[in-house]
């Protein structure tokens, strides 16, 4: 390798430069640093001590003595929003999208800011027309999953719909509550004054056609099993009002088949529609028969009660035995007793309620000791939230979110 004698003048001039830029550098910080009001640094000393309201009140002050400070708006605006003072994020938010000099990054970035404080504070109809402000932004993308969020608070279908093509023509994603806000579509047209049958067709074919794209992106329909039991009982409340039982039945049965763990939201209806062909004894046997395949509260005491009515008592507390032997149930024995006690009355001497009302008052007390202990367990719980509900819901009424109660009461998910 040769030296060359020129090296020893570059390296110096160099490191001479470098130094000379650092002092620039340092010098420049230094003056930037003098020129912040001290409410900046009583604010830090603030945070530091873990003392946010006074570190809030001073930056405040800075704020007011600098209005160049963007970033320190946007900072105050979300710590008044996440502090649940909303009044305050708007109008630091507004301050900023008046001012006329605001570059256009930080103006979409407040607006955006601004239809979240709307959002947070129940203003949906001022969210919404800030949210569709940003369509054509980098905020495009969020912008759209909250207006989704705003018309499902709505129930605004229709638009909740849209809104989901459009998100989806952006990204590309699954979104598994589109099957959900086509059957609503399907419930308001069967709610309708007048029924639009016709209307509620289509909407479940749009529901079963957002299914199938679901389950070829996802590989499998794991989010969609809810979904597709809400279809095929939707289509059995049509083909009941256009008095096809055939129909009614087979996609009553399709359930017990194809999502077993449904069964229980199926089965009053799929019995009712036995009856009325005069097959009663046909549909007990479909049910009995399913109870023993996959158990559950809801088809136990449609069970017992049928076996009670179409066949004995006697075969009714043989089976009550054997199932909550199999599977002890306190909510099952609440049932089972509230049905025989209720049936003392005029029951015929030497049969098996008589004998029940001998010990009625025994078996009286018994029952309200243990219903006492099985309200809270005879609900439907979601795994989201832990909202408890009496009634079975597609939505969470508590936290909104789809698909997250399980059929099945507390007692038999714990």
């Amino acid at each position: 390798m040769n030296f060359e004698p020129w090296w020893l003048i570059f390296v110096p001039v160099l490191f001479g430069l470098g130094w000379v830029a650092a002092r620039v550098d340092i010098r420049q910080m230094l003056r930037e640093t003098r020129q912040l009001p001290d409410s900046y640094f009583r604010g830090l000393n603030f945070l530091l001590n873990e003392q946010p309201d006074r570190a809030i009140d001073a930056f405040v002050e800075v704020a007011k003595l600098d209005t160049e400070t963007i970033e320190l708006h946007f900072a105050l605006g979300n710590l008044f929003r996440r502090r649940g003072e909303i009044e305050r994020a708007i109008r630091v938010h507004q301050s900023l999208l008046s001012r006329a000099d605001l570059p256009a990054p930080q103006r979409e970035q407040a607006l955006y800011e601004l239809a979240q404080d709307f959002l947070k504070s129940g203003m949906l109809d001022r969210a919404e027309e800030a949210f569709r402000q940003l369509q054509d932004t980098r905020y495009a993308q969020q912008a759209l999953q909250a207006l989704i969020r705003i018309y499902e608070a709505g129930h605004d279908w229709p638009k909740a719909i849209e809104t989901v093509r459009m998100l989806r023509a952006m990204t590309n994603e699954p979104v598994p509550e589109l099957a959900h806000y086509y059957c609503e579509l399907a419930q308001m047209a069967l709610q309708a004054k007048t029924p639009d049958l016709l209307g509620a067709q289509e909407a479940l074919d749009a529901a079963e056609a957002a299914l199938q794209r679901q389950g070829g992106e996802d590989g499998a329909v794991q989010r969609g099993a809810a979904a597709a039991v809400r279809v095929a009982m939707l289509r059995a409340q049509i083909a009941a009002r256009q008095d096809d039982a055939k129909a009614e039945r087979l996609h009553l049965e399709s359930v017990l088949r194809e999502h077993p763990a449904y069964a229980g939201l199926v089965a009053e209806a799929l019995l009712q529609n036995y009856r009325a062909a005069g097959q009663a004894a046909e549909g007990l046997a479909q049910l009995q028969a399913q109870y023993v395949s996959q158990p559950s509260l809801d088809l136990f005491n449609i069970v017992f009660r049928e076996l009670r009515a179409q066949q004995s008592e006697g075969t009714a507390w043989s089976f009550a035995r054997s199932a909550l032997s199999r599977r002890p149930s306190l909510l099952g024995l609440d049932r089972l007793l509230e049905i025989e006690l209720a049936a003392t009355k005029d029951a015929p001497e030497g049969s098996v309620a008589a004998v029940i009302g001998g010990q009625h008052e025994d078996l009286a007390l018994l029952r309200t000791l243990i219903h006492k202990h099985t309200q809270r367990l005879d609900r439907y719980g979601c795994t989201a939230c832990g909202f408890q509900a009496r009634r079975f819901y597609w939505q969470c009424p508590g936290c909104n979110a789809w698909e997250t109660y399980p059929p099945r009461r507390l007692e038999e998910a714990q």
